[in-house]
Protein backbone atom coordinates (compact mmCIF):
# COMPACT_ATOMS: atom_id res chain seq x y z
CA UNK A 1 0.00 0.00 0.00
CA UNK A 2 3.25 2.24 0.04
CA UNK A 3 3.45 2.51 -3.15
CA UNK A 4 0.24 4.08 -4.01
CA UNK A 5 0.74 6.91 -1.66
CA UNK A 6 4.48 7.25 -2.59
CA UNK A 7 2.68 7.85 -6.23
CA UNK A 8 0.34 10.24 -5.43
CA UNK A 9 2.68 12.33 -3.02
CA UNK A 10 5.05 12.57 -6.09
CA UNK A 11 2.07 13.82 -8.42
CA UNK A 12 1.18 16.27 -5.94
CA UNK A 13 4.66 17.40 -5.51
CA UNK A 14 4.83 17.80 -9.03
CA UNK A 15 1.74 19.68 -9.95
CA UNK A 16 2.75 21.92 -6.33
CA UNK A 17 6.91 23.04 -8.69
CA UNK A 18 4.29 23.04 -11.86
CA UNK A 19 2.40 25.83 -9.57
CA UNK A 20 5.30 27.88 -8.34
CA UNK A 21 6.81 27.78 -11.85
CA UNK A 22 3.97 28.80 -13.61
CA UNK A 23 2.78 31.41 -10.67
CA UNK A 24 6.55 32.91 -10.10
CA UNK A 25 6.52 33.29 -14.10
CA UNK A 26 3.43 35.38 -14.39
CA UNK A 27 4.43 37.30 -11.69
CA UNK A 28 7.84 38.65 -12.24
CA UNK A 29 7.24 38.68 -16.06
CA UNK A 30 3.97 41.13 -16.00
CA UNK A 31 5.23 43.12 -12.76
CA UNK A 32 7.99 44.21 -14.59
CA UNK A 33 6.40 44.71 -17.75
CA UNK A 34 4.37 47.15 -15.84
CA UNK A 35 7.10 48.97 -13.90
CA UNK A 36 8.88 48.96 -17.31
CA UNK A 37 5.88 50.60 -19.43
CA UNK A 38 5.46 53.43 -17.22
CA UNK A 39 8.73 54.30 -16.55
CA UNK A 40 9.09 54.38 -20.46
CA UNK A 41 5.96 56.45 -20.56
CA UNK A 42 6.22 58.98 -17.54
CA UNK A 43 9.94 59.06 -16.59
CA UNK A 44 12.27 61.55 -18.16
CA UNK A 45 15.51 60.93 -19.50
CA UNK A 46 18.68 62.21 -19.74
CA UNK A 47 20.10 65.82 -18.16
CA UNK A 48 17.27 67.61 -20.17
CA UNK A 49 14.61 65.77 -18.80
CA UNK A 50 13.65 64.23 -22.33
CA UNK A 51 10.01 61.99 -22.54
CA UNK A 52 9.49 59.21 -24.88
CA UNK A 53 6.60 59.49 -26.69
CA UNK A 54 6.66 56.75 -29.79
CA UNK A 55 4.00 54.60 -28.67
CA UNK A 56 4.08 52.89 -31.96
CA UNK A 57 7.60 52.06 -31.78
CA UNK A 58 7.27 50.29 -28.66
CA UNK A 59 4.70 48.19 -29.82
CA UNK A 60 7.02 47.73 -33.36
CA UNK A 61 9.87 45.55 -30.55
CA UNK A 62 7.26 44.27 -28.48
CA UNK A 63 5.99 42.21 -31.60
CA UNK A 64 9.43 41.44 -33.88
CA UNK A 65 10.55 39.93 -30.34
CA UNK A 66 7.39 38.11 -29.99
CA UNK A 67 7.06 37.09 -33.86
CA UNK A 68 11.23 36.11 -33.80
CA UNK A 69 10.34 33.67 -30.84
CA UNK A 70 7.76 32.01 -31.77
CA UNK A 71 8.83 31.27 -35.75
CA UNK A 72 11.79 29.35 -33.97
CA UNK A 73 9.46 27.95 -31.32
CA UNK A 74 7.28 26.53 -34.62
CA UNK A 75 10.63 25.62 -36.06
CA UNK A 76 11.96 23.99 -33.55
CA UNK A 77 8.95 21.61 -32.74
CA UNK A 78 8.46 21.07 -36.86
CA UNK A 79 4.88 22.54 -36.14
CA UNK A 80 3.05 24.05 -39.49
CA UNK A 81 4.14 27.46 -40.24
CA UNK A 82 1.99 27.89 -43.18
CA UNK A 83 -0.97 29.97 -41.88
CA UNK A 84 -3.86 27.59 -41.02
CA UNK A 85 -6.42 30.44 -41.06
CA UNK A 86 -6.74 32.84 -43.87
CA UNK A 87 -4.34 35.88 -43.71
CA UNK A 88 -7.15 38.55 -43.51
CA UNK A 89 -8.31 36.97 -39.95
CA UNK A 90 -4.96 37.14 -38.59
CA UNK A 91 -4.65 40.72 -39.62
CA UNK A 92 -8.20 41.80 -37.92
CA UNK A 93 -6.43 40.40 -34.64
CA UNK A 94 -3.72 42.62 -35.67
CA UNK A 95 -5.06 45.69 -35.98
CA UNK A 96 -7.35 45.74 -33.15
CA UNK A 97 -3.92 44.01 -31.05
CA UNK A 98 -2.05 47.20 -32.13
CA UNK A 99 -4.99 49.80 -30.88
CA UNK A 100 -5.30 48.49 -27.67
CA UNK A 101 -1.66 47.90 -27.00
CA UNK A 102 -1.32 51.82 -28.49
CA UNK A 103 -4.06 53.45 -26.49
CA UNK A 104 -2.36 51.39 -23.44
CA UNK A 105 0.76 53.28 -23.84
CA UNK A 106 -0.48 56.47 -24.56
CA UNK A 107 -3.14 56.33 -21.72
CA UNK A 108 0.12 56.49 -19.28
CA UNK A 109 0.59 59.85 -20.43
CA UNK A 110 -2.56 60.96 -18.86
CA UNK A 111 -3.53 58.41 -16.22
CA UNK A 112 -1.31 56.91 -13.43
CA UNK A 113 -0.40 53.00 -14.13
CA UNK A 114 -2.64 52.36 -10.77
CA UNK A 115 -5.62 53.87 -12.49
CA UNK A 116 -4.57 51.84 -15.77
CA UNK A 117 -4.39 48.72 -14.26
CA UNK A 118 -7.63 49.05 -12.16
CA UNK A 119 -9.33 49.84 -15.63
CA UNK A 120 -7.87 47.12 -17.22
CA UNK A 121 -10.11 44.86 -14.59
CA UNK A 122 -13.02 45.82 -16.20
CA UNK A 123 -12.23 44.26 -19.40
CA UNK A 124 -14.92 41.72 -19.11
CA UNK A 125 -17.75 43.86 -19.55
CA UNK A 126 -16.47 44.17 -23.41
CA UNK A 127 -15.57 40.77 -23.60
CA UNK A 128 -19.38 39.73 -22.24
CA UNK A 129 -20.46 41.78 -24.90
CA UNK A 130 -18.45 40.93 -27.86
CA UNK A 131 -19.44 37.31 -26.40
CA UNK A 132 -22.44 38.15 -27.21
CA UNK A 133 -22.43 39.08 -30.35
CA UNK A 134 -19.66 37.44 -32.23
CA UNK A 135 -20.16 34.04 -30.09
CA UNK A 136 -23.74 34.57 -29.22
CA UNK A 137 -22.70 33.14 -25.65
CA UNK A 138 -25.00 33.60 -22.76
CA UNK A 139 -24.38 35.06 -19.53
CA UNK A 140 -25.69 34.56 -15.83
CA UNK A 141 -26.93 36.76 -13.64
CA UNK A 142 -24.42 36.58 -11.35
CA UNK A 143 -21.90 37.48 -14.44
CA UNK A 144 -23.84 40.99 -14.80
CA UNK A 145 -23.50 41.21 -11.14
CA UNK A 146 -19.86 41.17 -10.43
CA UNK A 147 -19.31 43.42 -13.89
CA UNK A 148 -21.65 46.04 -12.41
CA UNK A 149 -19.66 46.26 -9.25
CA UNK A 150 -16.44 46.22 -11.26
CA UNK A 151 -17.24 48.89 -13.34
CA UNK A 152 -18.76 50.58 -9.76
CA UNK A 153 -15.16 50.09 -8.31
CA UNK A 154 -13.34 51.55 -11.42
CA UNK A 155 -15.16 54.48 -11.87
CA UNK A 156 -14.66 55.38 -7.99
CA UNK A 157 -10.95 54.73 -8.31
CA UNK A 158 -10.76 56.86 -11.76
CA UNK A 159 -13.10 59.62 -10.26
CA UNK A 160 -11.23 60.19 -6.70
CA UNK A 161 -8.04 60.54 -7.82
CA UNK A 162 -5.22 61.74 -5.08
CA UNK A 163 -4.56 65.70 -5.57
CA UNK A 164 -1.15 65.41 -6.22
CA UNK A 165 -0.51 62.43 -8.54
CA UNK A 166 0.03 64.79 -11.63
CA UNK A 167 0.66 63.59 -15.34
CA UNK A 168 4.15 64.63 -16.60
CA UNK A 169 1.97 65.67 -19.65
CA UNK A 170 -0.30 67.95 -18.22
CA UNK A 171 0.96 71.25 -15.83
CA UNK A 172 -2.51 70.29 -13.64
CA UNK A 173 -4.63 67.33 -12.01
CA UNK A 174 -4.02 64.35 -14.21
CA UNK A 175 -6.32 64.63 -17.97
CA UNK A 176 -8.53 62.15 -16.88
CA UNK A 177 -11.23 62.63 -19.27
CA UNK A 178 -8.57 61.90 -22.60
CA UNK A 179 -6.94 59.16 -20.11
CA UNK A 180 -10.22 57.34 -19.72
CA UNK A 181 -11.21 57.81 -22.94
CA UNK A 182 -7.65 55.83 -24.30
CA UNK A 183 -8.41 53.31 -21.87
CA UNK A 184 -12.16 52.98 -23.21
CA UNK A 185 -10.77 52.35 -26.36
CA UNK A 186 -8.09 49.96 -25.05
CA UNK A 187 -10.97 47.69 -23.18
CA UNK A 188 -13.19 48.13 -26.41
CA UNK A 189 -10.51 46.62 -29.09
CA UNK A 190 -8.79 44.49 -26.44
CA UNK A 191 -12.36 42.64 -25.56
CA UNK A 192 -12.30 41.87 -29.52
CA UNK A 193 -9.02 40.72 -29.80
CA UNK A 194 -9.46 38.32 -27.29
CA UNK A 195 -13.50 37.21 -28.44
CA UNK A 196 -11.97 36.84 -32.38
CA UNK A 197 -8.95 34.81 -31.19
CA UNK A 198 -11.21 32.27 -28.70
CA UNK A 199 -13.22 32.12 -32.44
CA UNK A 200 -10.52 31.07 -34.42
CA UNK A 201 -8.91 28.15 -32.02
CA UNK A 202 -12.45 26.95 -31.86
CA UNK A 203 -12.84 27.01 -35.89
CA UNK A 204 -9.58 26.10 -36.85
CA UNK A 205 -7.08 23.35 -36.24
CA UNK A 206 -4.85 26.00 -34.84
CA UNK A 207 -1.18 25.59 -32.58
CA UNK A 208 -1.09 28.79 -30.16
CA UNK A 209 2.14 29.86 -31.74
CA UNK A 210 0.85 29.81 -34.95
CA UNK A 211 -1.66 32.14 -34.47
CA UNK A 212 0.77 34.33 -32.48
CA UNK A 213 3.62 34.09 -35.23
CA UNK A 214 1.36 35.96 -37.64
CA UNK A 215 -0.53 38.12 -35.68
CA UNK A 216 2.41 39.51 -34.34
CA UNK A 217 4.51 39.29 -38.22
CA UNK A 218 1.20 41.70 -38.85
CA UNK A 219 1.95 43.43 -36.51
CA UNK A 220 5.16 44.06 -37.32
CA UNK A 221 4.47 45.20 -40.71
CA UNK A 222 1.69 47.58 -39.84
CA UNK A 223 3.22 49.32 -36.69
CA UNK A 224 6.54 50.24 -38.66
CA UNK A 225 4.36 51.16 -41.43
CA UNK A 226 1.98 53.60 -39.02
CA UNK A 227 5.53 54.41 -37.87
CA UNK A 228 7.26 55.28 -41.96
CA UNK A 229 3.47 57.29 -42.03
CA UNK A 230 3.97 59.96 -38.98
CA UNK A 231 7.80 59.94 -39.39
CA UNK A 232 8.11 59.04 -35.94
CA UNK A 233 10.70 55.68 -37.15
CA UNK A 234 13.98 57.71 -37.04
CA UNK A 235 13.17 60.28 -34.38
CA UNK A 236 12.38 57.25 -32.27
CA UNK A 237 15.59 55.78 -33.29
CA UNK A 238 17.28 59.07 -32.78
CA UNK A 239 16.03 59.05 -28.92
CA UNK A 240 17.02 55.63 -28.03
CA UNK A 241 20.42 56.23 -29.54
CA UNK A 242 20.89 59.16 -27.59
CA UNK A 243 19.43 57.29 -24.47
CA UNK A 244 20.87 54.28 -24.00
CA UNK A 245 19.40 53.36 -20.74
CA UNK A 246 16.06 53.60 -22.57
CA UNK A 247 17.26 51.42 -25.28
CA UNK A 248 17.78 48.76 -22.18
CA UNK A 249 14.74 49.31 -20.90
CA UNK A 250 12.84 49.01 -24.43
CA UNK A 251 14.91 45.55 -24.87
CA UNK A 252 13.93 44.34 -21.28
CA UNK A 253 10.26 45.03 -22.11
CA UNK A 254 9.81 43.68 -25.28
CA UNK A 255 11.89 40.04 -23.68
CA UNK A 256 9.53 39.92 -20.74
CA UNK A 257 6.49 40.58 -23.03
CA UNK A 258 7.34 37.87 -24.90
CA UNK A 259 8.22 35.59 -22.06
CA UNK A 260 4.79 36.24 -20.87
CA UNK A 261 3.22 34.85 -23.18
CA UNK A 262 4.85 31.33 -22.75
CA UNK A 263 4.04 31.59 -19.23
CA UNK A 264 0.20 32.16 -19.92
CA UNK A 265 -0.24 30.00 -22.63
CA UNK A 266 1.85 26.91 -20.31
CA UNK A 267 -0.74 28.10 -17.30
CA UNK A 268 -3.92 28.31 -19.11
CA UNK A 269 -2.95 24.47 -20.06
CA UNK A 270 -1.60 22.82 -17.13
CA UNK A 271 -4.10 24.39 -14.68
CA UNK A 272 -6.71 25.93 -17.18
CA UNK A 273 -8.73 29.70 -17.09
CA UNK A 274 -9.93 29.62 -13.59
CA UNK A 275 -6.69 29.41 -11.96
CA UNK A 276 -4.98 31.69 -14.54
CA UNK A 277 -7.59 34.44 -14.12
CA UNK A 278 -6.93 34.16 -10.13
CA UNK A 279 -3.08 34.48 -10.49
CA UNK A 280 -3.95 37.49 -13.04
CA UNK A 281 -5.68 38.96 -10.32
CA UNK A 282 -3.36 38.72 -7.62
CA UNK A 283 -1.15 40.00 -10.29
CA UNK A 284 -2.79 43.48 -10.98
CA UNK A 285 -3.18 44.19 -7.06
CA UNK A 286 0.50 43.53 -6.90
CA UNK A 287 1.38 45.53 -9.72
CA UNK A 288 -0.23 48.57 -8.27
CA UNK A 289 0.80 48.19 -4.83
CA UNK A 290 4.65 48.66 -6.34
CA UNK A 291 3.93 51.15 -8.72
CA UNK A 292 2.59 53.46 -5.78
CA UNK A 293 5.60 52.50 -3.87
CA UNK A 294 8.23 52.98 -6.41
CA UNK A 295 6.72 55.90 -8.51
CA UNK A 296 4.91 57.60 -5.11
CA UNK A 297 1.71 57.43 -6.14
CA UNK A 298 -0.37 58.78 -3.25
CA UNK A 299 -3.60 57.13 -3.11
CA UNK A 300 -7.04 58.32 -1.55
CA UNK A 301 -9.28 56.40 0.65
CA UNK A 302 -12.15 56.96 -2.05
CA UNK A 303 -9.74 54.77 -4.28
CA UNK A 304 -8.67 51.97 -1.67
CA UNK A 305 -12.89 51.51 -1.14
CA UNK A 306 -12.40 51.07 -5.52
CA UNK A 307 -9.32 48.46 -4.97
CA UNK A 308 -11.53 46.55 -2.66
CA UNK A 309 -14.73 46.60 -4.28
CA UNK A 310 -13.08 45.36 -7.99
CA UNK A 311 -10.77 42.91 -6.63
CA UNK A 312 -13.18 41.41 -4.02
CA UNK A 313 -15.50 41.07 -6.79
CA UNK A 314 -13.22 39.35 -8.86
CA UNK A 315 -12.00 37.18 -6.21
CA UNK A 316 -15.77 35.89 -5.41
CA UNK A 317 -16.02 35.11 -9.05
CA UNK A 318 -13.20 33.28 -8.92
CA UNK A 319 -13.84 31.37 -5.89
CA UNK A 320 -17.55 30.59 -6.97
CA UNK A 321 -16.44 29.45 -10.63
CA UNK A 322 -13.57 27.05 -8.59
CA UNK A 323 -15.94 25.53 -6.48
CA UNK A 324 -18.71 24.86 -8.87
CA UNK A 325 -16.15 23.05 -11.12
CA UNK A 326 -14.82 20.77 -8.11
CA UNK A 327 -18.52 20.24 -8.08
CA UNK A 328 -18.52 18.64 -11.42
CA UNK A 329 -15.30 16.89 -10.79
CA UNK A 330 -16.68 15.21 -7.89
CA UNK A 331 -17.45 11.57 -8.48
CA UNK A 332 -20.94 10.50 -7.61
CA UNK A 333 -22.05 7.73 -5.94
CA UNK A 334 -23.17 4.38 -7.41
CA UNK A 335 -27.00 3.95 -7.82
CA UNK A 336 -28.03 0.69 -5.57
CA UNK A 337 -29.82 -1.70 -7.71
CA UNK A 338 -33.56 -1.74 -7.46
CA UNK A 339 -35.39 -5.03 -6.71
CA UNK A 340 -39.25 -5.09 -7.40
CA UNK A 341 -41.24 -6.25 -4.77
CA UNK A 342 -42.68 -9.34 -4.95
CA UNK A 343 -46.65 -9.34 -5.42
CA UNK A 344 -48.59 -10.12 -2.11
CA UNK A 345 -45.70 -8.61 -0.04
Amino acid sequence: MAEPEETVNGVKEKKLWKGVFAVSGIMSTLVIYGVLQEKIMRVPYGLNKEFFKYSLFLVFCNRLTTSAVSAGALLASKKVLDPVAPVYKYCLISVTNILTTTCQYEALKYVSFPVQTLAKCAKMIPVMVWGTLIMQKKYKGFDYLVAFLVTLGCSVFILFPAGDDVSPYNKGRENTVWGVSLMAGYLGFDGFTSTFQDKLFKGYNMEIHNQIFYTTLCSCVLSFSGLILQGHLLLAVDFVSRHRDCLVDIALLSTVATASQFFISYTIRTFGALTFAAIMTTRQLASIMLSCIWFSHPLSWEQCIGSVIVFGSLYAKNLLNNNKKSEKQRPQPPELPQYEKPEGS
